[in-house]
């Protein structure tokens, strides 16, 4: 009965969003059965925040989707998570950045990245303050196995939606500042924004990708 209902919770989901909104699986702590489900209803990117948990429940899925890492990514792990994402969500350091472009040139391959964004100032948080976010870019531009291709930010979490929308906001306007300096190298595509509570009102603020889990796996255990 449970994956008839994350299959209903996806198709749900996927009718409601506009069609030009990426939806992330969100599928921390979920099974690979509960992510097979999710996949087989139209999910097309997973995220994880774990690289020992992508790892584990790679293998068994056996369907080509987008995996993108949404957690914070340890420059020690950086090697095993580019073997197993096409996409890291949350880069917030040039030191990270320079990890990652190495990597890239050994494997000769180009890894496309967003910046993670501190939009909330929370001390216990990654990700940059919107302010420092143009001189990350620029220093990072330039490397070549490293495509920036937009923003993400997690923002508070309050237990009211609505509190999340002057987070979002900061968070698209920095991308549109990113945006209209035309920075070489850097296509500002993706800004990755709201959770299961949250998402509608990221996509009112301008979020082009969603990334929920409770909302379409149910509670975790």
């Amino acid at each position: 009965m449970h994956f008839q209902n994350i299959e209903k919770s996806v198709h749900q989901i996927l009718s409601e969003i506009p069609a030009h909104i990426e939806l992330v699986a969100a599928a921390k702590t979920r099974s690979a059965e509960e992510v097979r489900a999710a996949v087989e209803a139209g999910v097309r990117i997973i995220g994880y925040n774990y690289v020992q948990e992508a790892e584990r429940i790679r293998p068994h899925i056996p369907y080509t989707v987008g995996w993108h890492m949404i957690g914070h990514l340890q420059r020690n792990k950086a090697r095993k998570a580019l073997e197993l994402f096409d996409m890291v969500e949350t880069l917030d350091s040039a030191r990270l950045a320079q990890v990652m472009d190495k990597i890239g040139a050994e494997k000769d391959r180009v890894i496309p990245v967003l910046i993670e964004v501190n939009s909330g100032r929370e001390a216990s948080k990654t990700g940059v303050f919107p302010e420092e976010l143009e001189s990350l870019i620029r220093n990072i531009s330039s490397l070549k196995n490293l495509k920036v291709m937009g923003l993400m930010t997690m923002g508070p979490l309050t237990g009211d939606p609505e509190s999340s929308r002057p987070f979002f906001r900061v968070t698209r306007a920095a991308f549109d500042e990113v945006h209209r300096l035309g920075i070489p190298g850097v296509e500002m595509r993706y800004l990755s924004m709201g959770m299961s509570d949250s998402y509608r009102i990221a996509i009112e603020e301008g979020a082009n990708m969603i990334r929920i889990g409770t909302k379409l796996f149910g509670p975790r255990e």
